[in-house]
C-alpha cells in the first residue's frame, strides 16, 4: 500500500486517481522533466531529469498495470445457495449424502396392505450436474499500434497518448492534436496540414516528409524529432521574432521552412 501511495505522489496525484488523471499527469510531468529539454552542458540537471523521468515512467506503468488488473476482475456474483429439501422422517434410518446441487427425493410407492412389514424403500436422489456460470469479464478494447494510412481528418485527438504509434501516411489534416503526447510517434509522410499541434509533445518523433503546411506548432516540443524533407510552409512557429517551438536536436535537413526557404 505504501508503494502504491508513492506512485501517486510521484505523479503529484491523490491516491485513487482515475486512469485518465494518471495519463494526464504523466504527460505533463514527462513534458517538464524530459532531458532533451535541458541544455547538454547542464550535466547535473541532465542527470536529475533522467532520474525523475525514470520515476515518472515507473509510476505510470505500475498504476496502469494495477488498474488494468482491477478492471479485468469479474463482477462479484452472489454465493451459490443450493435448494433445501425436506429432511427425511425420523423413522427412516438412511443417511442423505451431501451435494452442492439441488435434488428432489423420489419416494417409492407405499407398500400394499398385504405386506407384513411397514417400511418404505430408501429415498433415491436424481440430479444432473450443472456447469458453473461463466464470469463476465470487463470488456477490453483492442490496442492497435499500427494506424498507418488511417483517416483522422478533423478528428478530435486532444490530449491523447499516441506515443510509439505508427501513423505513417495517415490523414490528419485539420485534426486537433493539442496537448497530445506523441513521444517517438511515427508520422512519416503523414498529412498534418492545418492540424492543431498546440503544446503537443513530439519528442524524438519520426516526421520525415510530413506535410505540416499551415499547422499550429506554437508551444510544441519537437526536440530530437526527424523532420528531414518535411513541408512547414505557413506553419505557425513564432510570435513576432520569438521562436515558440522547441527544436533542440531536431533534424531539419532538406525541410521547407515556414517562409519557404529550404533548410540546409
Amino acid at each position: 500500500m505504501r508503494e502504491l501511495e508513492r506512485y501517486y505522489r510521484v505523479l503529484e496525484l491523490e491516491p485513487g486517481a482515475s486512469l485518465e488523471e494518471v495519463n494526464e499527469a504523466y504527460r505533463d510531468l514527462a513534458f517538464i522533466w524530459h532531458p532533451d529539454r535541458i541544455p547538454q552542458e547542464k550535466h547535473r540537471l541532465q542527470e536529475k531529469a533522467r532520474k525523475k523521468l525514470q520515476e515518472i515512467n515507473e509510476a505510470r506503468d505500475e498504476l496502469r498495470s494495477i488498474k488494468a488488473k482491477y478492471q479485468s476482475k469479474p463482477a462479484n456474483n452472489p454465493a451459490y445457495q443450493p435448494k433445501k429439501t425436506a429432511s427425511p422422517s425420523s423413522e427412516s434410518d438412511s443417511e442423505w449424502p451431501s451435494s452442492p446441487y439441488p435434488y428432489q427425493p423420489k419416494k417409492t410407492a407405499a407398500p400394499s396392505s398385504s405386506s407384513k412389514t411397514n417400511s418404505y424403500a430408501p429415498y433415491q436422489q436424481k440430479w444432473t450436474p450443472k456447469s458453473p456460470p461463466t464470469p463476465n469479464k470487463a470488456y477490453q478494447p483492442p490496442q492497435q499500434s499500427d494506424l498507418s494510412g488511417k483517416d483522422f481528418r478533423r478528428a478530435n485527438l486532444k490530449g491523447r497518448d499516441l506515443s510509439g504509434r505508427n501513423l505513417s501516411y495517415a490523414k490528419l489534416s485539420g485534426a486537433n492534436l493539442s496537448d497530445a503526447f506523441m513521444h517517438k510517434i511515427i508520422l512519416r509522410g503523414a498529412d498534418l496540414s492545418n492540424a492543431n499541434l498546440f503544446r503537443a509533445n513530439l519528442l524524438l518523433a519520426d516526421m520525415k516528409e510530413a506535410n505540416l503546411q499551415g499547422a499550429d506548432l506554437i508551444g510544441a516540443d519537437l526536440s530530437g524529432a526527424d523532420l528531414r524533407g518535411a513541408d512547414l510552409r505557413g506553419a505557425r512557429i513564432r510570435s513576432g521574432d520569438r521562436l515558440l517551438v522547441k527544436l533542440i536536436g531536431a533534424n531539419l535537413s532538406g525541410a521547407i521552412m515556414p517562409d519557404g526557404s529550404v533548410h540546409e
